[in-house]
């Protein structure tokens, strides 16, 4: 000690030789890396801390973990996962066309579906997959069982956890507005440069119906409450250990029930709101039965699947009258026919399967999946998402 403060110029020589040598050696790992792949120099500033020790990941470095998206739409979810990862050379991130990935499949580890139908003859092909993978929740697509036979797992990125149930709920919010307020006689207006019309309606001291009490539901129900509006909802097991408490629950809905209470509530409704999983149980389940239950007038919003719906009968129930307009974030088929007769009625909304692609919950589900990547290249639990089989 007495050596260092006699010698104070000898310690500076030492610490300004120290930070050179760390200079350099980063300076040349950075140039390896950009050379490798084009990455600009603020890639590494992100820490590899958490997933592998600096020697494991250079090592790693030759063994890439292969990461698929299939299809081109929903484009923000390959964009945002490729920025993520994009300072880990050692995951590689590709996207193909739906109609390619049958003939690619077999090069990859993990597989995100979009909207992209996983059937068996496809899972048969995917030799090196470890798991599929939903950008959200929805595995309906998925053969879960053919999945499992190969070894594979298959999983969903909880909506309760990302924003994607808020998204969602604020979509469904902004379907029942629209169709109250007469969105599309709206626009026939202002072209016409007419004022005052058309008269709408209110949402408050209005009962709305929330079929599927789940994740969406609950956050749906949230912020319903301030509306001041009556909510009933179903949910098949009202003890599932994901729900709120029993006072939040008693809080949020003035009408508990069950599957029996379907048409009861849809018949109380005003509006009715889908947020159900798409099964074998639940397809069609807003058939004609259902919308006759209804009241005349009342209004339906979708933004689950566009499988809940039989189309026959929504379309009987819109031309009659007795169905008081629809609002559909999901259809039967995707992308939708622009010209499909249920879109010329002006008591009628669509979107392009956007309500819960929002910048908040598209970047958590990329950090979501790009950490799922890291951890299963590094041999780690995978952590974030909730494994079905």
């Amino acid at each position: 000690m007495l050596f260092l403060h006699s010698q104070p110029r000898l310690v500076d020589i030492l610490a300004s030789t120290a930070a050179q040598m760390i200079g350099v050696l980063g300076h040349t790992l950075r140039g390896c890396v950009r050379r490798r792949r084009g990455l600009p120099n603020l890639l590494l500033n992100r820490s590899l801390s958490g997933y592998a020790g600096m020697g494991d990941v250079i090592e790693n470095s030759h063994k890439v973990t292969n990461l698929l998206f299939c299809s081109p739409h929903f484009p923000a979810a390959t964009n945002y996962t490729k920025e993520y990862l994009e300072s880990y050379p050692f995951i590689k991130v590709d996207e193909v066309a739906l109609d390619e990935v049958s003939d690619v499949i077999h090069k990859y580890h993990i597989c995100v579906v979009k909207n992209r139908r996983m059937d068996a003859l496809t899972i048969a092909k995917a030799v090196q997959m470890k798991l599929i993978m939903q950008y959200g929740v929805g595995l309906d697509g998925v053969d879960i069982d053919a999945a499992t036979k190969h070894k594979i797992k298959v999983a969903r990125i909880p909506g309760s956890t990302t924003g994607n149930a808020a998204s969602c709920a604020e979509m469904a919010i902004y379907f029942m507005l629209g169709l109250l307020r007469k969105q599309k006689e709206m626009e026939i207006a202002v072209k016409q440069k007419n004022l005052g019309v058309p008269v709408g309606e209110n949402l408050f001291g209005k009962t709305v119906f929330v079929l599927g009490f789940g994740a969406i539901g609950v956050d749906l129900a949230k912020r319903l409450r301030p509306f001041g509006v009556k909510i009933l909802a179903t949910k098949r097991n009202w003890a599932s250990v994901s729900m709120p408490s029993n006072d939040e629950v008693d809080y949020l809905v003035d009408k508990k029930g069950g599957q029996e209470n379907l048409y009861e509530f849809a018949g109380e409704a005003d509006i009715v709101v889908t947020c159900l999983s798409l099964s074998a149980e639940t397809a069609g389940i807003i058939d004609g039965k259902f919308l006759a239950s209804m009241k005349k007038g009342s209004l339906l919003v979708n933004i689950a699947r566009g499988g809940l719906l039989d189309y026959s009968s929504v379309y009987q129930h819109l031309h009659s009258g007795h169905l008081g307009g629809l609002a559909m974030d999901v259809t039967w088929t995707e992308p939708f026919d622009p010209e499909d007769p249920i879109l010329q009625f002006p008591n009628v909304l669509i979107s392009p399967h956007i309500a819960g692609v929002t910048e908040h919950s598209y970047r958590a589900m990329a950090k979501v999946v790009g950490d799922v990547a890291l951890q299963l290249h590094a041999g780690k639990p995978l952590e974030g998402i909730e494994i079905v089989n």
